[in-house]
């Protein structure tokens, strides 16, 4: 095991309850099992303490701590068989917005290809426009696909937004028409373009009902 790798599992302790931690990364690890090797896994893991430690103090609106997001964005790509470096960086995706992580420290524990990941799916978060023309569905799909060099940036962001809407029942009623109308208009078109039909469906079927649940219930 490398230095760095046992300074990360040493840190453990930071997060609240090893048993706890160890609950979480559980179910990620068996699926990674069939086709990731245990030098991958342990990668991931590490990734995954290093995350854990960062969002410490942090909460999901269900009261969840909140690594347990970034986890499950990184069990979504792991059902795609995602490779390793898109793993990792999916779960750190939140770290440079919203920990005191800076990408330096990520470069230098997890490599360049990581690094550079995550600081993708923190530009297209940040995404800002000039007037509601250029904030049209149909501009903002554009401008995510033009930004982004490396296609995995897209999955994880489509991850992230899939989890978010599987988990919209603890947002105030706005918010979660608000977000499912942006899904249907954004998200699930991407989805399609790059031919992701599970996720695809899975979004606008979770968008439907979000919108419009009299219609969702009589048609299903």
């Amino acid at each position: 095991m490398s230095a760095t790798r046992g300074v990360l599992q040493s840190k453990l302790v930071l997060v609240a309850d090893a048993a706890d931690a160890e609950m979480y990364f559980a179910p990620l690890a068996m699926t990674l099992s069939p086709y990731i090797d245990s030098e991958g896994i342990q990668h991931v893991r590490d990734a995954f303490i290093f995350g854990a430690n960062a969002h410490v103090g942090q909460s999901r609106q269900s009261g969840e701590p909140y690594i347990s997001h970034p986890v499950a964005v990184a069990e979504i790509l792991a059902g795609l068989h995602m490779d390793e470096a898109t793993l990792v960086a999916a779960i750190l995706h939140d770290v440079i917005e919203d920990t005191a992580v800076v990408r330096e420290e990520i470069v230098a524990r997890f490599g360049e290809e990581v690094a550079r990941l995550v600081d993708g799916v923190s530009k297209l978060t940040q995404i800002r426009f000039k007037s509601k023309a250029e904030a049209q569905a149909a501009n903002f799909r554009k401008m995510m696909m033009a930004m982004v060099e490396d296609v995995r940036v897209i999955l994880i962001k489509l991850a992230d937004r899939l989890h978010n809407m599987r988990t919209l029942g603890v947002m105030r009623p706005d918010k979660r028409r608000r977000i499912a109308r942006e899904t249907l208009d954004i998200y699930t078109p991407i989805a399609s373009r790059l031919g992701l039909n599970s996720l695809r469906h899975e979004l606008e079927d979770m968008g439907f009902a979000a919108l419009y649940p009299t219609r969702y219930r009589v048609l299903s």
